[in-house]
């Protein structure tokens, strides 16, 4: 088979790939392999140098690579060069901290050893990465997992081999080993004799919760180490003493960025009552303002979907849950134009068990939830399989940390939207997966804590007469 990615903008075909054979994939795993004993073997300054390297190419092309988004999975311009700017923040960083957070940490234990921990490379890891941002979330796996001293064969979406190929590119023109980054293009049932394979050393996946299962089966059957970042339906909760135009406004962002096909989106906002009437104006205006238009036009805030199914798929879902007796407010079926465009969508009255409040709805579509009390938001948030992130808005900080303390997920933020910084762990609990991105943490994962007893041994000599 082909892969022929297609401009959700217009339907039209942008670009046809081959498959790798085989023999192809053999020869990225055997020198991905090879490339592995130099490069761990380097000093991780060097490897900083060249995470540095990174920075300034990526600054220089960001127009370049966000219209190359907007043409392969609908991005708007302006958001894509803000992802691309962020993939350079996060070279910068690791550029800066890798040393502080690889180095060997001491452990006192008895007089007369010397105890540690150091951290060193597993060998060749497979990224199997999503489209939504297929920029950052490729970055924010690879630039940490080869500063510290792993390969990497990255296996992209089919929807963004271009982008695959221009981060391939990147790193080359970084001065990078042609051997240590590689992409291959390979069909979802290749996938598994590659994890399998001896020289892949562990995986990391971005993507859905059904993708993460298969993986971490197989993974776990040939005892290879897994990172998984999965989907989510976060929780966004706003208490009756919340700043409520600052909670309207980050809502809407929180809801539509990316189009709405973000992991961490705020998917389910929780209105605590004495709010909910004003704030569910305020937000439907916001939304329904929003500019829906080509990904190519600076101006543009939600830009298409990124494939046919993807739109049919999030319009089932939401005909499903009104269907179920769940209130249209906004928007609610796809837009008759050219190209796959769903409009920002708002539902309210929405039933606990139909898919607004049970399934991540992954497009501009929000499920407002009135509350009568902090309680009831609290475990109607952790009613979910999912627990990615979630955002509380509230004028009391302790308030809101006591809040925080009892939402089931991997993050939450107080009066700020969910979002992933190279400086603090990304990562989820139950169905969002497990295994941590980005901050020391995250360049931990794809390393062998060692430990090293040294013991120092005196010698008595006896002379016997």
């Amino acid at each position: 088979m082909t892969f022929e990615i297609t401009n959700p903008a217009n339907g039209e075909r942008v670009e046809t790939y081959e498959p790798h054979d085989e023999a192809a994939v053999e020869a990225t795993l055997t020198s991905a392999a090879e490339a592995f004993g130099d490069w761990a073997d380097q000093s991780i300054e060097s490897r900083q140098k060249l995470a540095a390297a990174l920075s300034p190419i990526l600054h220089q092309q960001k127009h370049e690579f966000a219209q190359l988004m907007a043409r392969e999975m609908g991005k708007p311009v302006d958001q894509g060069t803000s992802e691309i700017e962020k993939c350079a923040w996060l070279c910068e960083y690791y550029a800066e901290r890798a040393v502080e957070h690889l180095q060997d940490e001491r452990i006192g234990t008895e007089p007369g050893v010397e105890s540690y921990v150091g951290y060193e490379p597993l060998g060749p890891v497979l990224a199997i990465m999503p489209w939504n941002y297929p920029f950052w979330q490729a970055f924010r796996f690879a630039v940490p997992a080869l500063t510290a001293g792993n390969a990497v064969v990255l296996k992209h979406s089919p929807t963004t081999f271009g982008c695959a190929d221009a981060i391939i590119e990147i790193f080359e023109s970084a001065g990078y080993p042609e051997e240590l980054i590689q992409s291959v293009r390979i069909e979802t049932d290749r996938v598994e004799k590659m994890i399998a394979d001896d020289r892949v050393r562990a995986v990391t996946l971005t993507g859905s919760t059904r993708a993460g299962s298969a993986v971490a089966e197989i993974a776990g059957r040939h005892i290879k180490h897994t990172v998984l970042e999965l989907g989510g339906s976060d929780p966004y909760i706003v208490l009756d003493d919340a700043d409520m135009n600052a909670a309207v406004e980050t809502a809407v962002a929180a809801r539509t960025q990316n189009s709405g096909q973000s992991c961490i989106a705020a998917k389910r906002l929780f209105v605590h009552t004495d709010l909910y009437e004003n704030f569910l104006r305020e937000f439907i205006d916001g939304m329904t303002e929003l500019s829906v238009g080509d990904p190519l036009t600076a101006t543009t805030e939600i830009g298409p979907q990124a494939r046919a199914d993807l739109i049919e798929t999030l319009h089932t879902q939401v005909q499903s849950s009104i269907d179920a007796g769940a209130t249209l407010r906004c928007g609610g079926a796809p837009l008759d134009r050219k190209g796959f465009y769903y409009p920002p969508t708002v539902l309210t009255d929405v039933p606990p068990d139909c898919p607004a409040r049970t399934e991540e709805l992954f497009g501009p579509v929000a499920t407002v939830v009135e509350v009568e009390s902090e309680r009831e938001a609290i475990e109607a948030a952790n009613d979910t399989d999912y627990g990615l992130s979630a955002s509380i808005w509230t004028e009391d900080r302790e308030r809101g940390r006591h809040v925080a303390e009892r939402i089931e997920a991997g993050a939450v933020y107080i009066n700020e939207m969910s979002k992933s910084d190279p400086r603090v762990p990304f990562g989820g609990i139950k169905s969002s997966g497990y295994g941590s991105e980005l901050s020391r943490h995250g360049i931990r994962e794809f390393t062998n804590t060692k430990t090293y007893w040294i013991q120092w041994i005196s010698l008595t000599v006896r002379c016997e007469r």
